[in-house]
């Protein structure tokens, strides 16, 4: 049937899509035309029409999970809005009526199905927004397998955590965009009780990771947002949960409009979401920090700790002062207990800052799932991956790809202070791989710099390195000197400070990941000293 031809129909009905502002890219969508896909750095070409069954990357699990996603659709139908080409129109036909005819219901993943569920209702929302006109059959057939994909996924939905608000959430944009309001209201509650059982009393996501914990407060503004759309009443917890999810997301986001990547996950600018967010919840905060200070009130807080979830965060403003919204200083500080599942790296007291304008110190990120022979996902899980102090070497936790079994590094927010000019927090941390006591005091001092104080104490001899983690930018331009009792290291937009004589500070290879796949090499300083009892302390500031 030719493009001519074919008669409008109806199709699923329009849900709010919480990723519209994402998946706009030209270039994916000419790598489609010519059946090329990349995911985390790695590009195959398969086909136009792909064996969905047996293509992929050879021993890459991750690739193929984000390639079944069906994210492509979105670039395709934003590159038939910008340039009317019938071809991507067509490209995108081709993908859906591939994979419905290859691939048997079930077949993926129950958080992999979600996803490419979702997308499917996206990308046919973005194509008929701008007036294309889908082949009929296809939207018949599509909407069949959704029907099917919907009853399955209802039977097998994941127990617990990010992937069951994910597959929840999927359940509940199918239901509203085929008009069963049944399902719908029944999946609404589901979202509900799982927002209560997995967002902590203080906010936090249980699995403790910030990019996660994003993700999923996604899903649950999308849910009030197209519940509201629909005319469905919001389970009160859903609401409630959400909203203590909001201060969570404000605190974490930097001065660069970004929030980092704890434990796993990638480094990525979620305010369009806090924008979303601010209208669905009625939060003006939410619009500033969305706008970097151009929109909304600044927050009632410069300080949050969230002492259940074990983070706190310390800013010297909200750009609402004399300093720039991006020069404001701010750190988040880790420091409690390691989160439900297997995200939660070996990271106890870590540490990332940022002030005038440049990062400090960085989180190394993720990089990969792949327990491969190269190490990769043990070096960016381990404890010598970020910024805190390592004792003989040794992992806080043993190391596991996934979820640690058997006893687990601990840690607590033991103290808050806000006096004189110094915004300090205090926390402590005991590892069942050796017998030494962490207690880490970070401090923010008159708004300009940063002191952090390591108090290590052992029933015998140890070598304690505490580790630095410089941005990429810093690489090459390290310089280390002795400055009367001081060692003095600068480099791009930061020098730290550590005085002693019985310390030794060197410079070691490092790498930063901002997203999956993706490392870049970055220097780390390490500050070592052998002892039982041992107290270091670090200043560190931006430097123009």
């Amino acid at each position: 049937m030719s493009v001519d031809q074919r008669s409008r129909v109806a199709g699923p009905r329009p849900v709010v899509c919480v990723v519209d502002e994402a998946r706009r890219d030209l270039r994916v969508a000419r790598d489609v035309l010519a059946g090329r896909f990349t995911h985390n750095s790695v590009t195959l070409t398969l086909g136009t029409a792909p064996n969905w069954l047996d293509g992929g990357l050879d021993g890459d699990v991750e690739w193929r999970t984000e390639w079944l996603k069906a994210n492509e659709g979105l670039d395709l139908a934003h590159a038939y809005a910008v340039t009317r080409g019938d071809e991507y129109l067509r490209a995108w036909e081709r993908l859906v009526a591939s994979y419905t005819s290859q691939v048997p219901v079930g077949h993926d993943r129950s958080e992999v199905s979600a996803r490419r569920m979702l997308n499917w209702l996206y990308a046919w929302q973005r194509f008929r927004d701008a007036g294309a006109t889908v082949d009929p059959h296809l939207v018949s057939t599509m909407v069949a397998r959704l029907r099917l994909d919907a009853d399955h996924l209802t039977a097998h939905l994941t127990p617990a955590r990010n992937h069951r608000t994910l597959e929840l959430y999927a359940l509940l944009l199918v239901a509203l965009a085929l008009d069963d309001r049944g399902r719908a209201t029944r999946t609404l509650d589901f979202v509900g009780q799982n927002a209560e059982r997995d967002v902590l009393p203080d906010g936090v996501h249980c699995e403790r990771s910030s990019d996660y914990h994003m993700i999923v407060f996604r899903s649950f503004v999308g849910a009030i947002a197209n519940a509201r759309q629909a005319h469905l009443a919001v389970p009160a917890g859903l609401f409630e949960r959400t909203d203590l999810a909001c201060d969570v997301a404000l605190h974490l986001q930097r001065p660069d409009g970004l929030t980092p990547a704890l434990s796993d996950g990638d480094v990525e600018d979620y305010r369009p979401l806090l924008a979303r967010a601010s209208s669905v919840l009625g939060r003006a905060d939410l619009s500033w920090a969305a706008s970097g200070g151009a929109a909304g009130t600044p927050p009632a807080r410069r300080n949050a700790t969230f002492p259940i979830g074990g983070y706190a965060m310390l800013r010297s403003g909200w750009g609402d002062g004399t300093r720039p919204y991006g020069d404001e200083y701010w750190g988040v500080f880790d420091c409690g207990p390691l989160g439900e599942g297997g995200h939660g790296h070996y990271d106890h007291l870590a540490v990332e800052l940022w002030g005038g304008g440049h990062p400090l110190v960085l989180d190394a990120g993720r990089f990969t799932y792949a327990d491969d022979e190269n190490g990769w996902r043990r070096w960016f899980k381990g404890t010598a991956a970020h910024n805190t102090v390592c004792v003989d070497g040794r992992d806080q936790t043993p190391f596991r790809p996934g979820k640690p079994k058997g006893p687990t590094s601990t840690a607590r927010l033991a103290h808050v202070l806000s006096d004189g000019g110094v915004d300090a927090v205090v926390g402590a941390t005991s590892s069942p791989c050796y017998d030494a006591i962490h207690t880490r005091t970070v401090a923010l001092v008159n708004g300009e710099r940063w002191v952090v104080h390591d108090r290590l104490r052992g029933e015998s001899t140890h070598e304690y390195v505490a580790r630095w983690h410089l941005a990429p930018e810093a690489e090459g331009t390290v310089d280390v000197a002795c400055r009367r009792d001081d060692h003095v290291v600068e480099a791009a937009g930061v020098r730290l400070t550590v005085p002693g004589t019985c310390v030794d500070v060197t410079i070691e290879e490092g790498w930063i990941s901002p997203t999956y796949g993706v490392k870049q090499r970055a220097p780390v300083v390490a500050v070592r000293a052998i002892g039982r009892d041992t107290d270091l302390v670090t200043r560190i500031e931006a430097v123009r």
